[in-house]
């Protein structure tokens, strides 16, 4: 490295290294005033947080949505590649980032860029997760004990007395130990029972689910005595039970088509701010490298990963190579332990180079 130089460190599964030079583009970028790098340069730091913090929230929606987290690194891709070949093998894309524009102009655009999708991944997971926890609420309601599952799976229409003025059908639930005293009582739980009316449609482990016809008027009398027998009469309604099968099957087909285009959707945003978040870093390295080493522009952005264990000698070989850079981080003596991204006058470290890390550990980020 010649005169002004910085590095771009990473925590990340990949190795390699990343030369940003004219070729890349970066270095045509329009620097502007002094006023308006100072500016940026908070800007930036500001989005930078932000886009990770989208960047993150989109996989963990995707892990969360396609329910595997082995598959999430198989769609959390970055223009078609994984994270690591895309970082390692970065190039600046003028198509959506023209170095014509000012600094101002490339973080307004990936500032809007990152908002759309921050709003668009609030409002499409919202409305995802309403259908599937309503979904789930039903499917919880046909679970449980007999007492108070549903019965939409289990009641069918013939068995019931339908259209009848004076007859009705009840559903009673009676356990296991008590069959015996259900065959010998229910007939006299009302002097308007049907007599040999009880049916046993449905049988768990605990207990089972009766039908027994009686007369309307009788209804009240025949509760009344199934509780003293410790018989639990089940209210049910035929219709209620049709409109919960309907709404269960529309929500199951809402689910399946949300479930798609949200996939679709992620993969595609994941992508888009993971790559806006990639080259933030790069505006980032360039500004405080102008506004650290001045002009003109003369400098090289290197891509290292370090092992957890050479972390503190890296920074030692470092710190020797650049010190003739900005004798001010010499004599600073930073912790060489510890790695915070990014250098300002509000960090605790300051080194004789810039550096900012980049973690595309998307399981464990820590």
């Amino acid at each position: 490295m010649q005169g002004n130089a910085s590095s771009l460190s990473h925590h990340c599964n990949f190795s390699g290294s990343m030369f940003i030079t004219p070729k890349h583009g970066i270095s045509l970028i329009r620097v502007g005033t002094l006023d308006t790098l100072l500016a940026v340069s908070d800007d930036l730091s500001r989005l930078d947080t932000f886009a990770e913090s989208v960047m993150r929230r989109t996989a963990q929606c995707m892990a969360d949505v396609v329910e595997h987290s082995d598959k999430l690194l198989e769609n959390a891709l970055a223009n078609g590649v994984d994270l690591a070949s895309y970082v390692t093998r970065f190039q600046w894309d003028r198509a959506k980032y023209p170095t014509a524009l000012p600094l101002k102009g490339l973080t307004d655009i990936i500032s809007r860029q990152v908002s759309q999708v921050d709003g668009e991944l609030k409002t499409r997971s919202a409305a995802y997760n309403n259908v599937k926890a309503s979904l789930e609420g039903l499917e919880r309601k046909a679970e449980g004990c007999l007492q108070t599952r549903a019965l939409t799976d289990i009641i069918r229409k013939d068995d019931l007395v339908l259209n009848s003025e004076y007859l009705t059908t009840l559903v009673v639930v009676v356990c296991r130990t008590s069959y015996r005293l259900w065959e010998q009582t229910y007939e006299s739980l009302s002097e308007f029972v049907v007599p040999r009316s009880s049916r046993k449609i449905y049988e768990e482990q605990e207990g089972a689910i009766f039908t027994v016809t009686l007369f309307k008027k009788a209804v009240g009398d025949f509760k009344k005595n199934a509780i003293k027998n410790r018989f639990t009469v089940r209210e049910f309604s035929l219709e209620e039970a049709e409109r919960q099968k309907q709404e269960m099957g529309r929500l199951t087909v809402d689910k399946k088509e949300q479930y798609g285009t949200f996939v679709r959707w992620l993969k595609v945003n994941f992508s888009e701010v993971f790559v806006a978040w990639i080259h933030l870093k790069a505006l980032r390295v360039f500004t405080e490298s102008v506004l650290r080493y001045g002009l003109p522009v003369s400098y090289q952005v290197i891509l290292l990963q370090p092992d957890r264990k050479s972390v503190k000698k890296l920074r030692e070989l470092l710190c020797s190579l650049f010190t003739h850079l900005d004798t001010a981080a010499a004599a600073s003596k930073p912790d060489l332990g510890v790695d915070i991204p990014g250098v300002t006058t509000a960090q605790q470290e300051y080194f004789s180079y810039i550096c900012y890390s980049i973690n595309i550990n998307l399981v464990d980020p820590s």
